[in-house]
């Protein structure tokens, strides 16, 4: 079962915003993510583009997130109220761990 990120997001249908989403705390000392993640959406209407690892350090929520312990991704457009991203990354642990979480993204009419 995916946890929920401590994220809610909140975008506009016009907008197109860069996302992330950190691991940092499912991954062991020393544990990165590899490979390549996956973002996908309950909503048809979202666009989710340039899906891939972190390279440098982010803060996220305030919060300082390493290189490749974190999922950045692109939405733009969407038309749903509330939809439910859902974002799959692998550890280079051994045996591999397949992580997931979900966001909720709330989605508003441009004006």
């Amino acid at each position: 079962m995916a946890s929920i990120a401590k994220q809610i997001v909140c975008k506009t249908t016009g907008e197109v915003r860069l996302g992330a989403v950190s691991f940092a705390n499912l991954l062991a000392s020393g544990e990165l993510l590899t490979g390549l993640p996956t973002v996908t959406a309950d909503s048809t209407t979202l666009t989710i583009s340039s899906i891939g690892l972190s390279t440098a350090g982010l803060t996220i929520n305030g919060s300082t997130v390493a290189t490749a312990k974190a999922v950045q991704f692109l939405l733009a457009k969407g038309t749903a109220p509330r939809t439910t991203l859902t974002i799959t990354a692998v550890s280079d642990a051994t045996p591999a761990q397949t992580l997931m979480g979900d966001i909720i993204l709330t989605i508003v009419a441009s004006t």
